[in-house]
């Protein structure tokens, strides 16, 4: 359902909107990259390198972002939620309590596996860039780890997608397309509500930040081989 931008608001900046469909195509690449075989791994390793940067943007876009981004206008205790879970899907102009949990889990997992994959290996001759800095016992456990949250991963999405059906489908609730214009249904965002601009200048210097310090942390990474016994 598109929105005529006469009867609609702006509620999602620019970069938040960005971020979110970024984040779909890289882990979409990583994984694609992870089972396409070692030939790949370059490959794998940039989309990682992208995953992180993105979260960690995310993460900061949480705390000097615009309204609806922070993390203190839709994380919410207990209350909020079952009051919420009670009033059976009101309209919310941001998140809704159930959505902000959503985004604090994909965004702890999501800096799991990122960070994680820094340390990891494939216990065979391909590795992350930082896995010289620590013991190969370490690396191999920290490798665990990684292929684990994968599948935690898995299932977050599989409940993600079933639960924005069930919000379009069922209770008729836009939020691919606000996701894709940032707006939402007017009668649902009081004027006071909207923002009025997106701050791309202040994120393109955060994500130019991170992406820098990422890539001097890589470039100053021990050389390391596997050892093959």
């Amino acid at each position: 359902m598109t929105i005529p931008p006469s009867d609609s608001r702006l509620v999602w900046d620019l970069p938040v909107r960005v971020t979110h469909w970024a984040l779909v195509l890289a882990v979409a690449g990583c994984w694609a990259t992870h089972y396409a075989g070692v030939e790949w791994f370059a490959w794998h390793r940039r989309l990682g390198y992208t995953v992180l940067v993105l979260v960690v943007f995310r993460i900061v876009w949480g705390f000097v972002g615009t309204r609806h981004a922070r993390f203190a206008s839709f994380l919410r205790g207990p209350r909020a939620l079952v009051a919420y879970l009670r009033e059976r899907g009101r309209a919310t102009v941001g998140h809704n309590p159930l959505g902000g949990l959503s985004v604090l889990a994909f965004l702890a997992l999501l800096l799991l596996q990122a960070a994680t994959g820094l340390f990891a290996n494939d216990e065979i001759m391909n590795m992350g860039p930082f896995y010289g800095w620590i013991a190969p016992e370490l690396s191999n456990r920290i490798t665990s780890l990684h292929r684990a949250s994968s599948e935690w991963l898995l299932v977050l999405i599989g409940l993600h997608l079933a639960a924005v059906a069930f919000y379009v489908r069922v209770l008729r609730k836009p939020l691919v397309n606000a996701m894709v214009t940032g707006r939402k249904p007017a009668a649902d965002v009081p004027p006071g509500e909207a923002i009025t601009g997106s701050r791309v200048l202040r994120a393109c210097a955060i994500v130019a930040a991170l992406a820098i310090a990422l890539t001097l942390a890589v470039r100053a990474a021990p050389e390391a081989t596997i050892a093959l016994y």
